[in-house]
């Protein structure tokens, strides 16, 4: 299955390698130093110490996360403000996809550490994804593959339009 719109953002996270993510040079901390506009990094929302973006190995069409600002790993080392933003985010996020999407359901969690199963375990980020019965089938099980029907940049679009107004 052709996904060559991804190629870009996996060469990219060659080139900086796998054991950097933990630090300050981690894929999201380096997408929020960019100058990139935020319709070329999917930034859907910034608020003052959060944003949310697209994932770019998306689960499904509108998989989302929201993150601090801030390069921290844990919940516990959040100010009050980020974890209030935060959980702001989620929520208007969880709004935009059920508006953007109207899934059947909806997955929200974060992964904590490398046992856990983070990608970038030292940047918390909170995955905010619709769900339909049967959107994964055998193609996932048994080659470690998901058929997305639009691209990242149409995700982007339909979810800004979908954004709530008031965050």
């Amino acid at each position: 299955m052709w996904a060559g719109w991804r190629s870009g953002y996996v060469d990219d996270l060659a080139a900086v390698g796998r054991e950097s993510r933990d630090d300050a040079e981690c894929v999201f901390c380096r997408i929020m130093a960019s100058d990139c506009p935020d319709d070329e990094t999917f930034v859907l929302w910034r608020g003052r110490s959060c944003l949310a973006i697209l994932n770019a190995y998306p689960y499904t069409n509108g998989h989302l996360m929201v993150m601090p600002m801030r390069h921290v790993g844990d919940l516990a080392e959040l100010e009050p403000s980020e974890t209030s933003e935060l959980w702001a985010g989620v929520q208007a996020s969880m709004g935009a996809i059920m508006a953007a999407y109207q899934p059947e359901g909806m997955n929200m969690g974060a992964n904590l550490g490398k046992a856990a199963g983070a990608g970038v375990p030292g940047h918390l980020h909170v995955h905010c994804l619709p769900r339909w019965s049967g959107d994964t089938n055998f193609v996932t099980s048994i080659a470690s593959l998901r058929v997305l029907p639009e691209t990242l940049a149409t995700s982007h679009e339909k979810l800004l339009a979908a954004w709530p107004q008031n965050l």
